[in-house]
């Protein structure tokens, strides 16, 4: 993996930390189009021209709480950055011309965003890339049947994660999609698929198979909070008491953590299908999430989504 600079918000505040990470999302335990017109068309001829930067304010968009300098670096970036709908003129031109390219207002907002979270030219430029030039390539197909779901299964936005309960990132993200869930009852679907990193956290599967016994006693969420809150006591003894001190009938959920040990393979054979490689990973709508690990910046990616395609 690649380092790389990953925002993480404590306090209010952003931190830049330098990990290695799968997704830029703030750490990471590892396992090792629209029609275009013809004049649009003129208009991506124009954009390959270089010249001085176009600090014409653009409409609607307020960026006075952003200091001179980093004014100059939101202007740079919008004549500079190529279209979010596939097109090869800039930004700035799908903002102010391209009525078709409904992503262009939310692409503005979040280079915005990240500028004013004092993120330099450069990762803005590769959260940029990483949200729209980067090639889709096939969407992974994940049996979702059996997975624990937090939320309605006909929403319009499916949020898929791969996690270990003792991975100490994905328990900082935990907090993080209960926020984003939340801020969004009725628009995010939550499927959690189990991937324990075995070689690194000996009782991780436990962890899993706890998880989903607890879930056939509709009791998933809570022992799904217990277990982060313990990590890393996962083993045998210790998840039967969290079971008992939750309520659950422990004869079943006895008989259930073994029986689910199918599952948690199966979870991480889709995960290795998948190309996953460290947890905690994200899928949003079956694409990679790779964004900042805020659930602000996950809501915007959301917010997009249901304009987009309503």
């Amino acid at each position: 993996m690649p380092n790389t600079r990953s925002i993480t918000r404590f306090g209010g505040r952003f931190v830049l930390a330098l990990l290695c990470l799968p997704l830029l999302m703030g750490g990471a335990c590892e396992k090792k189009k629209p029609n275009d017109t013809g004049a649009i068309t003129a208009m991506d001829r124009a954009d390959e021209v270089s010249g001085p930067v176009d600090t014409a304010p653009l409409p609607g968009v307020d960026i006075s709480k952003l200091s001179p300098d980093r004014q100059q670096v939101f202007y740079k970036l919008i004549g500079s950055l190529k279209s979010p709908c596939g097109k090869t003129h800039s930004l700035r031109t799908s903002f102010t011309q391209d009525t078709s390219c409904k992503r262009a207002p939310y692409a503005v907002k979040y280079v915005a965003a990240l500028l004013a979270d004092e993120v330099n030219e450069k990762d803005t430029r590769e959260f940029f890339s990483k949200k729209y030039e980067s090639a889709p390539g096939e969407k992974p197909k994940f049996d979702l049947s059996k997975a624990p779901r937090v939320g309605p299964e006909d929403a319009p936005v499916r949020l898929v994660e791969f996690f270990d309960y003792a991975c100490p990132f994905c328990a900082t993200f935990n907090p993080i999609l209960n926020k984003v869930a939340e801020a969004n009852k009725g628009k995010v679907v939550e499927y959690f698929l189990m991937y324990p990193l075995e070689a690194k956290h000996p009782d991780s599967k436990s962890a899993a198979q706890a998880a989903l016994a607890a879930a056939r006693q509709g009791k998933f969420k809570e022992m799904h909070d217990v277990l982060f809150a313990r990590s890393p006591m996962h083993g045998k003894d210790a998840v039967m008491g969290y079971a008992q001190q939750l309520g659950l009938d422990m004869a079943r959920f006895t008989a259930d953590y073994d029986a689910v040990a199918t599952q948690v393979a199966s979870d991480q054979q889709q995960g290795l299908a998948a190309g996953v490689d460290s947890t905690p990973t994200l899928y949003f709508n079956d694409r990679k999430y790779e964004g900042p690990s805020d659930p602000d910046y996950i809501t915007m990616w959301i917010e997009e989504e249901l304009a987009v395609n309503r």
